[in-house]
């Protein structure tokens, strides 16, 4: 007799739904996709709304706790496209650093700014995570608890 009554997203599923998000990544860090566009618009708002969506359909029982993993694997992709696209994204003028630091070598430069890019990116997948995980608790806890009618 099977007791667990919990329904999870199999982890391929996450992976699938946090790979969404990067043609997005894609298209910016080569300048094709430009902010404040329409098309930028659907690339940034409609892999978050699958999320949810999926959450909702496949009546995920921890809905929070499962797009969050979807945001944190996002955000782990969006920082190797980034590395991957560093050159192309700058195009081969990558950001130095000013100050008392401009005289380091360019390469511990570099490897300084791109290290520093990674928890940006993590924390951008984390927080997309956490708030289209928020959006489906709620839409779930609506769908499971509806309100009498009065």
């Amino acid at each position: 007799m099977d007791l667990d009554h919990t329904r999870r997203l199999p982890v391929l599923a996450m992976l699938g739904l946090a790979l969404l998000g990067v043609p997005c990544v894609v298209l910016h860090d080569l300048d094709l996709l430009h902010e404040g566009t329409a098309p930028n618009l659907a690339f940034v708002a409609v892999p978050l709304l699958v999320w949810i969506a999926v959450a909702l359909l496949c009546r995920i029982t921890r809905p929070f706790t499962t797009l969050l993993m979807v945001g944190l694997l996002h955000g782990a992709m969006l920082v190797v496209t980034h590395q991957l696209l560093w050159s192309a994204s700058f195009d081969g003028s990558p950001p130095r650093l000013g100050g008392n630091l401009a005289d380091l070598d360019p390469v511990l430069q570099a490897l300084l700014l791109r290290a520093a890019s990674v928890p940006s990116g993590l924390a951008t997948g984390a927080v997309l995570g956490a708030v289209t995980g928020a959006v489906a608790w709620l839409l779930s806890r609506r769908r499971r608890d509806p309100r009498p009618v009065r």
